[in-house]
C-alpha cells in the first residue's frame, strides 16, 4: 500500500480524509496533535504518532520511518493553544527564527516548504474529498430579502479586505453595521458576539482570503455552524462557492430550514470585486 501522510488537528476532516483514504488502499500514517485531534482518528489509520505542537523533528522523523513523501494538513488548532501549550524542538526553534511574522498563511506555508525540502509534498486538502467544496448557490428555502442582500455586500468586501490582511475570515454584520471580525476567538466565538449585539438578525459572511493557499483547511462550516446561529438570532450564512468547505451539508440544510435560516454560497463574479 502506499503511504500518505496526515497531519491531523482537531475536528471531523482529519476523520473523514482518515476513512476516505484507507478506502482507497492507502497506508494513512497520521502525525495527531495532542489535545486537538480526537483519539476515533486511530481507527482509521496504519500508523499514528502523538504529538505535541512545535514537535517539527519528531514529525519528521515519523513521516521518513514510514515512506511518507505526500501528506495532507488537515484540522484545526486552537490559535490560542500557539501562546499556551506549544512544545518547540530544535526544528521548529530554527524554523520560527527565521519568521518575520505569526500570520496563518505566512507560518502554515513556510512550514509546507520546510516539509518538501525534506521530501515531503504537502498535497490540497481537498485531494481526496471533492464533494465537500461548497456549491455555488441557495441551498434552503428561503432566501435573503432585499435588506439580507445589501447586508451580504458590505459584509463580503469587508471579509475580502481583512482577509489580505490575514486577521480572519468571517464577518458578522446587520443593517450595514459591523459587529464582529474574526479574530484569534475563531468563527463560533464571532457569531456569539455579533449576532448578540442585535435582535433583527445578522448576516455571516465567511470567506476564503484572496491569497489562501488551497494545501491548508478551506474556511469551513456545519450543522455545528447553524446551531449557533440560531441560538443566537443570526439569520443568513454565506460562504464563498468554490473555496470553501462545508460538512454535514443535508443536516445544516435541514436546520436552516427548520429555523428559516439562509445559506447561500456565492464567489467574485456576484458582486463584480476585484483583489
Amino acid at each position: 500500500m502506499k503511504p500518505i501522510g496526515l497531519i491531523a488537528g482537531g475536528g471531523q476532516f482529519p476523520l473523514l480524509f482518515a476513512k476516505k483514504a484507507s478506502e482507497k488502499g492507502y497506508k494513512v500514517c497520521a502525525a495527531a496533535y495532542i489535545k486537538e485531534a480526537s483519539r476515533e482518528i486511530e481507527k482509521y489509520v496504519a500508523e499514528i504518532e502523538w504529538l505535541h505542537l512545535g514537535q517539527v523533528g519528531r514529525l519528521l522523523k515519523f513521516f521518513k520511518k514510514n515512506g511518507v513523501t505526500e501528506s495532507v494538513m488537515l484540522g484545526s488548532v486552537k490559535k490560542t493553544k500557539i501562546f499556551t501549550d506549544i512544545k518547540p524542538d530544535f526544528k521548529a526553534i530554527a524554523f520560527i527564527a527565521t519568521k518575520g511574522n505569526t500570520h496563518d498563511d505566512s507560518i502554515l506555508t513556510s512550514f509546507a516548504d520546510l516539509l518538501e525540502k525534506e521530501g515531503i509534498i504537502i498535497k490540497p486538502s481537498t485531494s481526496l474529498l471533492p464533494e465537500l467544496i461548497s456549491p455555488k448557490g441557495c441551498w434552503t428555502k428561503r432566501k435573503p430579502d432585499n435588506s439580507e442582500q445589501r447586508d451580504i455586500e458590505i459584509g463580503w468586501k469587508i471579509a475580502r479586505e481583512i482577509g489580505k490582511l490575514d486577521i480572519g475570515q468571517c464577518v458578522v454584520i446587520s443593517n450595514g453595521t459591523v459587529l464582529a471580525v474574526e479574530a484569534i476567538d475563531g468563527t463560533d466565538e464571532t457569531i456569539k458576539r455579533g449576532a448578540s449585539l442585535t435582535d433583527k438578525g445578522a448576516v455571516v459572511v465567511k470567506f476564503s482570503k484572496p491569497q489562501q493557499d488551497l494545501r491548508f483547511d478551506l474556511p469551513s462550516a456545519g450543522a455545528e455552524t447553524i446551531r449557533i446561529m440560531a441560538q443566537y438570532g443570526a439569520s443568513v450564512l454565506v460562504l464563498e462557492a468554490g473555496k470553501s468547505i462545508t460538512f454535514d451539508r443535508d443536516k445544516m440544510i435541514f436546520l436552516a430550514d427548520a429555523h428559516k435560516i439562509s445559506i447561500i454560497a456565492i464567489n467574485d463574479h456576484d458582486y463584480s470585486v476585484k483583489d
